[in-house]
């Protein structure tokens, strides 16, 4: 195959061409194309790969060039790269010599120079932008001083030539007519060749080195008008940010000194004065003016200090920095500390003391290729799974873990302003999801029936009930109660869909929180949970998606956004973003963090709209916010918890046995339970056993129901769809059948939420009332 012939390579020239690379023994030599640019050699499969897919680079500066024969040569850097090319001729072969060897010479030569200039240059710490500028201009003086080699060389070389030219026409002068004349008119012409080959190199260089010139003088004349409008901007901002501190001196002087009884700060018209009249918050910096994060969907600045206005108190949370919009004021917490009334008043001292650990997971070893021999040809109900891909834990309890941060919800319960309870709920969204991070065992399937109870009224004020109320598809209900005027009730069921590389578990169903004194009524969904490398690598789990809570009492809306993770975005991991808005779409707060760790709020003073800066061409909105706070941060996990599964403390108590549970408590449940001892084997079998038991009830009930209806086609439709769902590990089963099992829960009913109109289970009572009586004569024996 004919290519066009590429021009000799001048030093620093970008050279590019197509060569063949030895792959292996079975292709061969494979025809690649190749670019060698400032003094790397890198190859790709063809030319159109050049903008996405780079196959493999080799740095020359340290590099080992090697010829082997007419058309072969080898570059290595060492041992750990070598690529054994071939040229399509012994000439193209000698062209990229040539290049390579002058490349290499350069980038060695940049390399000793930006070795002896290291201690001169920038630290990192000074900042990445001035970093990337500083390496810019290095880079440009670099190339600047090549050039001038460049013109040096070649002017020596037109002093030496003109030399040589002179001295043979002056020889030529002195020669006689004859013989000796044609070999001096040879040398005058070859003189003079030399000459003017030297001349136009020289000229070529001028010219190069003219054309970076105009090229970077007009950047720096760019840079340099920046530079000046910025500094503009900065005078500007500097007289305006004087003509408010005049007039807030002028204000403060004017302002009326309030008793001290009175806290509330007096607003004229002009803007918010502080009404303690102290002179030492003159001198207090303002330091609520810091900038959010940057999020896809808006931009967060510093507020003007216009909108600055104190707490008469050092009170933290929310509650200590403004009155709401709706003109109601914020709750003050230490108000309620000080309140006998106040539940957080009351000393709270715990029944029992919990325990702190569990046996530590064993190293079992799993045989995969064994699972997978039993999988062929069958579906993928029908698979039996080992408790080595699970951790010691139900669905249920682990749903109960959606409790760990209670205090969010208890701080809610206690705001007067719906708004600023929402920016508690949004983070009790979030911190659901942050015992998740490190946990890539799957919870036990719940048998159909089971319950599981979290009583922590004597320690914490709340006490929760979960059942499994579904088996097909399967669905637990939560319903959880607080003395500190709070209700929590869900429904949940999973759908899954494998992906081969990843799993993404879709949580279906709403989470409903009401409070009792405001009557305030939140609802919102889960996002998806997605678990990676499910064949090869290291799990690692992952939250993405959206949320609205919704109160649908007043129409404040939150909408929180759980950012994918991404290992080429420049955002933090697991980031969470957030924007509390009014009935109107007023934004009031920002949300900001991170679900595995925190979450902060800043108070919105004023929102704009920005340029276009998103990818899509769509305006962010601008949010000019108070100074963040913090809502919520992770509890550490106990010490050694990468031994226990990575549980959290709440985690580590919900399997311990206590007295008076019901008998269908997850607690009871043998095959958990001897797992969590690490006899695993034992543990296998007493799942199967417990499968087997359920499977069995189930066929028991369906004959039971077509015996009591009358012999129609119902009942053998009835007849064959047991027949079909019914599966050597149904309960493991992450398909959806599409049967509501012919069942009712104990301790909830089914109805028609007056609120989302969908169906789901209420909790009908009954239960703790139970507990008391030790009335469990009416539970099914499942265990």
């Amino acid at each position: 195959m004919s290519e066009p012939k590429a021009p000799t390579p001048a030093p620093g020239d970008t050279y590019k061409g197509w060569l063949f690379k030895w792959t292996n023994y079975i292709k061969g030599y494979q025809r690649r194309w190749f670019v060698l640019s400032n003094g790397l050699l890198s190859y790709y499969r063809t030319q159109a790969e050049m903008g996405h897919t780079c196959r493999g680079t080799i740095n020359l500066a340290t590099a080992n060039i090697a010829v082997e024969d007419s058309c072969n040569f080898v570059i290595s850097n060492g041992g750990t790269q070598t690529y054994h090319l071939k040229a399509s001729s012994e000439v193209e072969r000698q062209r990229w010599i040539t290049a390579l060897e002058l490349a290499k010479a350069k980038a060695f030569r940049m390399q000793a120079e930006s070795d002896d200039s290291g201690d001169d240059s920038t630290p990192p710490a000074a900042g990445q932008g001035a970093g990337s500028r500083n390496s810019e201009v290095q880079s440009t003086l670099r190339t600047l001083g090549s050039k001038v080699e460049d013109l040096s060389t070649c002017n020596d070389l037109i002093a030496k030539h003109g030399s040589a030219l002179q001295r043979s026409l002056s020889e030529l002068e002195g020669v006689r007519l004859g013989g000796e004349t044609s070999e001096k008119i040879r040398q005058v012409t070859e003189r003079a060749t030399l000459f003017r080959i030297t001349s136009n190199a020289m000229i070529n260089a001028c010219r190069d080195f003219l054309a970076l010139a105009q090229t970077h003088s007009k950047r720096w004349q760019k840079a340099l008008q920046a530079e000046r409008e910025q500094r503009v901007r900065l005078e500007e901002t500097l007289e305006q940010l004087a003509k408010q501190h005049n007039h807030l001196e002028r204000a403060f002087r004017g302002a009326t000194v309030l008793p001290a009884s009175q806290s509330n700060p007096a607003i004229d018209s002009k803007g918010p004065v502080s009404g303690k009249g102290d002179a030492s918050d003159e001198d207090e910096e303002n330091e609520f003016f810091d900038a959010c994060e940057d999020v896809q969907e808006f931009i967060t600045v510093p507020a003007d200090p216009k909108y600055h206005r104190r707490s008469g108190s050092n009170v933290s949370g929310i509650s200590s920095e403004l009155g709401m919009d709706d003109g109601t004021t914020s709750l003050d917490e230490q108000s309620l500390a000080s309140n006998p009334e106040s539940p957080q008043s009351q000393e709270l001292v715990p029944v029992r003391k919990r325990r702190t650990r569990i046996p530590d997971k064993p190293n079992y070893s799993l045989n995969l290729w064994s699972i997978m021999k039993n999988c062929i040809g069958k579906e993928l109900s029908k698979i039996p799974m080992p408790v080595n891909f699970n951790e010691p834990l139900s669905m249920l309890q682990r749903l109960s873990e959606d409790l760990e941060y209670y205090e969010l919800l208890d701080r809610a319960a206690k705001c007067q302003s719906s708004l600023e309870q929402m920016c508690y709920v949004a983070a009790f969204t979030v911190s659901s999801y942050s015992t998740t991070v490190h946990r890539t065992g799957k919870p036990f399937n719940p048998l159909l029936g089971e319950t599981f109870e979290l009583d922590r009224v004597q320690e914490s004020g709340y006490r929760s009930l979960c059942e499994q109320v579904s088996h097909h598809p399967p669905a637990a209900a939560h319903h959880a109660i607080s003395e500190r005027g709070w209700t929590l009730r869900q429904e949940i069921a999973l759908a899954s869909k494998f992906r081969g590389k990843y799993l993404s578990i879709m949580p279906l169903g709403s989470i409903h929180c009401i409070f009792e004194k405001s009557t305030n009524h939140y609802t919102w969904k889960k996002v998806t949970t997605t678990v990676h490398n499910i064949i090869v690598g290291k799990l690692w789990i992952d939250q993405s998606g959206e949320i609205d809570v919704v109160n649908h009492k007043t129409g404040d809306r939150c909408h929180l956004k759980f950012a994918p993770y991404s290992y080429f975005s420049r955002d933090v991991a697991r980031k969470v973003t957030g924007v509390v808005t009014d009935k109107d779409g007023k934004a009031h707060y920002v949300l900001s963090g991170t679900w595995d760790e925190k979450m902060e709020y800043s108070r919105v003073m004023q929102s704009s709209r920005g340029g276009e800066n998103g990818a899509d061409g769509r305006q962010k909105t601008v949010y000019q916010t108070l100074k963040a706070k913090e809502l919520w941060r992770k509890t550490p996990l106990p010490e050694g918890a990468e031994n226990m599964y990575y549980f959290s403390t709440l985690a580590l108590t919900l399997n311990e046995l206590e007295e008076g549970v019901a008998p269908t408590d997850s607690r009871r449940r043998p095959d958990q339970r001897l797992m969590e001892q690490g006899r695993w084997e034992e543990a296998n079998a007493e799942k199967q056993r417990l499968e087997e038991k359920q499977r069995t009830v189930r066929r028991e009930r369906e004959r039971e129901a077509n015996r009591a209806a009358s012999p129609s086609e119902e009942g053998k439709e009835s007849a064959d769809r047991v027949l079909i769902e019914d599966s050597p590990l149904a309960s493991d089963s992450p398909l959806k059948c599409g049967h509501q099992d012919n069942y009712k829960s104990m301790w909830f009913e089914q109805l028609v939420d007056p609120v989302t109109g969908e169906p789901t289970h209420i909790y009908k009572g009954g239960y703790w009332e139970a507990k008391e009586q030790g009335n469990w004569d009416s539970c099914p024996d499942i265990f």
